[in-house]
């Protein structure tokens, strides 16, 4: 039976007695958890559970699923030495049984782990204990000390690099000696043998004493490595690898002095060789590991480590200095230069150029950049010169923000990786097996000699290897996530990259997702007062609000000159529009429906005209003051110019699509047969989007991708199987959805779903290729074409295809650092 885990998690939104049964009951009837009791007064979900039946990712789902959230602290450790499969589920499986440890999440790529914990229980020290003595360096927690990652990389590179070149050269000589029959000791070991009644050979007893200075130097970390896995009782590649090349040697060594083999099995080159093989071949690894996660180093790369700060007064600049990032504040004044990055998050109070976003947004176009836009840290201002206000600095940066996202995703773990683990933690005692099996029929049961019977053990020993397999996922969903970001598509974990591929229902909110999201004001219709009047009575009211019509009303006004007048008692009528005071008067401005919640009484005149800009595909406001209609405004958003495109790729790969507007029917009805749209749902809020995509999801049990602009359509997005949200500028919604897609560029939208199936593609492929190497190579390893066509597997080689496993591996998982997706392709 598994062992349990005993965990106690704080909980916070638990607030009375049903809360707690709430969670105990739900609990109570989940797989894998053997005990659980939610405390109201400590605010605490004691939890006995099965780990390898249910992660601390579910239980955090069906909490949040209650209405709750878990609080846990988060660290991310870095940790040198960590090659394998193994490796990972080493270091994850040891850390987790510390009390206070509730989630670890070991990467390969990144040499890392992520844990949450309890940093009132946990002592750091204990941890880096029990990392040490898997046989790995704690470097340190990241972001309290200094890594230079460059210098540990190049160091790791040199080490094995040497050990491969004493390996060549020495295996060189060895074989050399072994064939050339040149044996200066002969004499004196034949005189030794006839004194003392031995069978010592003399070219062994050269050979060992040439050999056994770089065998130790050349597996001396192999075999350390392979120890720490017999001290922990685990059984890892290096245990294997180790076994391989000390049954290589000791035979070696027993056949030299003729103690129970002879000299026939004295391989003293192989036995050098293979560990110089198994070298080569983590050389190779670390470099092309190194390639994966560079994505995420560019996008650290593009932070900017000085500024020039200035001073002004009126208009000109009276000082200037060079600053840190660190010491910039919130409305510092800054000077970007041009070919300079830009430093923080701000907006443009000077000045005039345009700028490189593309590391953002993935557009390769540059903006122009002028008084009132904004501007974000670590794009590149090209040709003029920029005045810019600091609004965001440091870690609230939208380039911190990605960095993060990224980071994130590219070390979460897609479903499909679940299965490569289980193969991964049966792989190495099935081996074993095999190779004992193997030894036994040659040598017991088909009669082959002692030397054939031990190069098929060893051979198998070695070949086999999980390694492949661990590297199958982590490296595609670090490259593909990293890809991805560049084309200004933030996938936030793996669950999400693999289940995009599989939607049946693309449903879309309307404004700011399939419409620009930014409506003008077209006409004007005002009874009893003039336009003007109307619109002053409009923009104050709308001046409370961020809604893009509300922007549009002010915007308007603006334009008009117009002073608005000052509110009091704003009230947003979710769905419907706004209501406040101005002086002791109440002026409402929304759609119909408001007018009837508010009893106003609207004229046959009035509604007839409404009926009439209605059928255009205009949005209408009623402005009413003290329950009478004083005139309405119409507005109208442009449709986006890829909307059209993006729906009729969707068709193409058999994806229904649906559209969820609050707007009125005729005008979402219009909107959808422009470009292309299914189902229409009109004059819907937030709360219906959410049971109308629950409802998508149960009738007909498809997996269904929602898009909405990440604020108002949080409920649906969250419900939704994968939620994407439309991110502008600085408003993009980080937090919301499980897709971001910068600049609200909707094309993304199917580009992302490319991106989910090209991914778990490649990962499918890599899990082939681990498999086909392991299914092909242990049957040769074992002897089965010797029979007929008299081939073996020598040691070595059989090392060097181990080796070749995982760098093709990753090298297809590199590949997709090319990837353009389709409709990127087309639309280029």
């Amino acid at each position: 039976m598994a062992k349990l885990k005993s965990m106690d998690l704080p909980i916070e939104g638990m607030h009375c007695a049903s809360c707690v049964l709430s969670v105990n009951k739900t609990f109570g009837k989940i797989e894998g958890v053997e005990e659980v009791d939610a405390d109201l007064a400590a605010n605490k979900l004691h939890i006995n559970v099965n780990p390898k039946k249910i992660s601390y990712d579910e239980i955090e789902r069906l909490v949040k699923n209650l209405g709750f959230e878990l609080h846990s602290d988060e660290v991310t450790l870095r940790i040198q030495g960590m090659h394998c499969a193994s490796c990972t589920m080493n270091v994850e499986n040891f850390l987790i049984r510390l009390d206070g440890i509730f989630d670890v999440k070991a990467d390969l790529t990144s040499q890392s782990a992520k844990l949450r914990y309890d940093s009132s229980k946990v002592d750091m020290d204990e941890v880096q204990k029990v990392i040490e003595s898997l046989g790995f360096e704690f470097l340190g927690i990241e972001g309290q000390i200094e890594i230079d990652e460059e210098e540990i990389y190049q160091h790791d590179l040199k080490d094995k690099l040497t050990r491969i070149i004493v390996g060549i050269i020495f295996t060189a000589i060895l074989m050399v000696l072994m064939f050339s029959g040149w044996d200066p000791l002969m004499g004196l070991i034949h005189g030794l043998n006839q004194s003392w009644k031995t069978n010592i050979s003399a070219m062994g007893l050269l050979s060992l004493i040439v050999s056994i200075g770089p065998f130790i130097y050349i597996s001396l970390p192999i075999l350390k490595a392979g120890w720490n896995g017999l001290i922990h009782k685990n059984l890892n590649m290096d245990v294997m690898y180790s076994m391989g090349i000390l049954v290589a040697y000791v035979s070696s060594i027993l056949g030299t002095f003729g103690i129970v083999l002879d000299s026939t099995f004295m391989f003293y080159d192989s036995a050098v060789m293979l560990p110089s093989f198994l070298m080569i071949g983590r050389y190779l690894e670390a470099r092309a590991k190194k390639k994966t996660s560079d994505s995420i180093r560019e996008l650290i790369g593009l932070q900017p480590t000085s500024a020039t700060a200035i001073e002004m007064e009126n208009g000109q600049i009276i000082s200037q200095k060079e600053v840190s990032i660190g010491d910039i504040v919130l409305d510092d004044l800054l000077l970007v230069k041009p070919g300079e990055k830009i430093p923080v998050d701000g907006d443009v109070i000077g000045g005039e150029s345009y700028v490189d976003e593309s590391m953002i947004n993935g557009e390769p176009i540059p903006k122009v950049k002028h008084d009132g836009e904004e501007v974000f840290a670590g794009t590149i201002n090209q040709d003029g010169v920029l005045y810019i206000k600091a609004k965001k600095i440091g870690k609230e940066t939208v380039l911190s923000n990605i960095i993060r996202l990224v980071e994130k995703a590219q070390s979460s773990r897609p479903p499909v990786q679940k299965f490569a683990n289980t193969i991964v933690s049966y792989f190495i005692p099935v081996i074993l097996t095999i190779a004992i099996i193997v030894f036994i029929i040659w040598y017991f049961v088909l009669g082959a000699t002692l030397l054939f019977s031990l190069t098929c053990l060893i051979s198998i020993l070695v070949v086999a290897c999980p390694c492949a397999l661990g590297l199958a996922t982590p490296t595609a969903v670090t490259v593909g996530v990293g890809r991805a970001a560049e084309f200004g598509i933030l996938i936030k974990n793996g669950d999400t990259l693999e289940n995009a591929g599989k939607i049946d229902v693309a449903a879309f909110d309307k404004t700011g997702t399939i419409t620009e999201g930014k409506p003008e004001v077209d006409d004007i219709i005002s009874f009893g007062i003039s336009d003007e009047e109307l619109i002053k009575l409009a923009a104050s009211v709308e001046q409370n609000s961020t809604h893009p019509i509300a922007k549009a009303i002010v915007n308007k006004a603006n334009e008009m000159e117009i002073n608005l007048y000052n509110t009091s008692e704003f009230e947003n009528v979710t769905g419907k529009g706004l209501k406040a005071k101005i002086d002791s008067n109440v002026v409402v401005a929304g759609n119909l429906a408001l007018m009837e919640a508010e009893n106003i009484e609207v004229s046959k005149d009035i509604v007839d005209k409404y009926h009439e800009l209605e059928k255009l595909s205009k949005t209408i406001i009623f402005i009413a003051k003290d329950s009478n209609v004083k005139g309405i405004l119409s507005l109208s958003d442009k449709i986006k110019s890829n909307s059209k495109t993006t729906i009729e790729e969707l068709h193409k790969m058999g994806i229904e699509t649906y559209m969820l507007t609050g707007d009125n029917e005729s005008t979402a009805l219009n909107v959808a047969k422009e470009v292309g749209i299914d189902n229409v749902k009109a004059g819907v809020l937030p709360e219906t989007k959410l049971e109308t995509v629950k409802q998508i999801q149960a009738n007909n049990t498809k997996k269904v991708l929602f898009v909405g602009d990440g604020i108002n359509d949080a409920p649906a997005l969250t419900q939704a199987d994968i939620g994407v949200a439309m991110g502008n500028g600085t408003d993009i919604a980080m937090e919301s959805g499980d897709i971001v897609v910068m600049e609200g560029n909707l094309e993304n939208v199917v580009a992302s779903i490319q991106f989910s199936k090209k991914v778990l593609r490649r990962i499918k492929e890599n899990i082939f290729w681990a498999f086909a190497y392991n299914s092909i190579l242990i049957p040769i390893a074992a002897g089965i074409l010797y029979p007929t066509f008299g081939i073996t597997f020598n040691p070595a080689l059989a090392g060097l295809a181990m080796a070749m496993s995982s760098v093709t591996v990753i090298t297809l998982s590199l590949m997709l650092k090319r990837y353009v997706p389709d409709i990127k392709r087309k639309s280029n």
